[in-house]
């Protein structure tokens, strides 16, 4: 993807965390080829081995480490490992989007504290910890990954949209504390995707498609562009704001 000079990341370094899903490998792509060094901190595996895949020969950004971000002693270990290979962090990219789907008259409480530990609790305790370092350096980006959820309602969707929302309240909130400290914490909301190359007319078969005004489904590509903005030095004025790339999802009434 070409880069603008400002918005190029070179010289920044960007701390990718991912609760799983597809979409981790592009999020890391179009930082790194923007110029970012990217470090990776996944909850699963086989999320990290798809991201490093994917950045394949980029310098710099094929490292990275599995923990699950559940307690403060668990960022403290996965910071460790990046504090190993680098000595700044200038950007913070959180796709926290772990779904989990059941009646609300069904979740168990063991579940609904896991999909929040997953999602809400795991990327403030990462961003608590990668802001106290970005207000003493007095720079930094935050971007939080969320779903349109946050502000809709689904069926069988409740456990998964109040962690959502629950990460749009922690963007603005962020962006309101941090932002004298030349921190800027904004969102980029997704809708319906898929991270395979389908033919849109394919696509348009589903009715859920038909009710999407793009009439297609989004790919991680899509959230490309913008998040290498929100990440550069060029977003300097925008904060605390999400901005949906859904194809006119969010705007359907």
């Amino acid at each position: 993807m070409p880069v603008l000079s400002q918005y190029s990341l070179e010289g920044k370094t960007a701390i990718l965390y991912t609760a799983g899903g597809n979409d981790a490998p592009f999020l890391a792509q179009a930082i790194a080829e923007a110029g970012a060094s990217v470090f990776t901190i996944a909850r699963q595996r086989n999320t990290l081995d798809a991201v490093q895949e994917a950045l394949g020969g980029i310098q710099g950004s094929r490292r990275g480490v599995v923990a699950t971000l559940d307690s403060g002693d668990a960022v403290a270990g996965a910071l460790a490992e990046f504090d190993l290979l680098h000595n700044q962090v200038d950007i913070l990219v959180n796709d926290s989007r772990s779904m989990f789907a059941r009646k609300a008259t069904e979740i168990e409480q063991s579940e609904w504290d896991a999909v929040q530990s997953r999602n809400v609790r795991a990327t403030f305790l990462l961003s608590q910890a990668v802001g106290t370092r970005m207000i003493a350096a007095g720079y930094g980006r935050v971007v939080n990954i969320i779903s349109g959820l946050a502000e809709r309602g689904m069926v069988n969707g409740l456990a998964f949209s109040v962690s959502q929302a629950g990460l749009l309240a922690l963007t603005r909130s962020l962006a309101v504390e941090w932002g004298p400290h030349n921190v800027r914490v904004n969102a980029i909301g997704t809708g319906w995707s898929i991270a395979e190359d389908i033919p849109v007319e394919v696509q348009r078969e589903e009715q859920l498609v038909r009710y999407i005004p793009q009439r297609r489904k989004g790919h991680p590509r899509d959230v490309g562009p913008l998040l290498v903005y929100l990440c550069s030095e060029a977003c300097d004025y925008t904060t605390g704001q999400p901005v949906y790339v859904d194809g006119g999802l969010n705007a359907h009434p």
